[in-house]
């Protein structure tokens, strides 16, 4: 059976792609290998990749951890992008190094938010009388 995909939705190559770059930065972070006293000393978890159709732009999303301060990372990230860009480049092994932009990964706020909304006393009501 035929999948119909929609020309929104990603091709497995290009989520394949994004998961190499996800691990390929998760590694450089975890190893501290961007030589920046910020990235060193933080714990940052790559939560997603995003790829261009043609593989050339990636959207990074980041999270930092344990309450660390995420304009002064992601700020350390964007100085960084040059090496990023050329360890992505020398281990992926594409024709073209994707151009990476770094962004705050905004779902963890957007499930909290979800979650108080649902714990609302007149929102649980709602949902039982269901």
């Amino acid at each position: 059976m035929k999948r119909h995909s929609s020309p929104d939705d990603p091709s497995i190559r290009i989520l394949k792609v994004g998961e190499r770059v996800r691990h390929i930065l998760s590694e450089l972070l975890a190893r501290g290998e961007a030589h920046d006293d910020v990235l060193s000393a933080a714990n940052i978890a790559v939560t997603e990749v995003r790829m261009s159709p043609d593989l050339r732009n990636a959207k990074v999303y980041v999270k930092p951890l344990l309450g660390e301060e995420e304009a002064v990372i992601l700020k350390a990230l964007q100085v960084n992008t040059a090496f990023f860009q050329r360890e992505v480049a020398k281990r992926l092994g594409l024709k073209f190094a994707p151009k990476l932009q770094f962004r705050a990964d905004e779902s963890f706020d957007e499930a909290s938010r979800i979650d108080q909304l649902l714990d609302d006393p007149k929102v649980k009501r709602d949902l039982e009388e269901e």
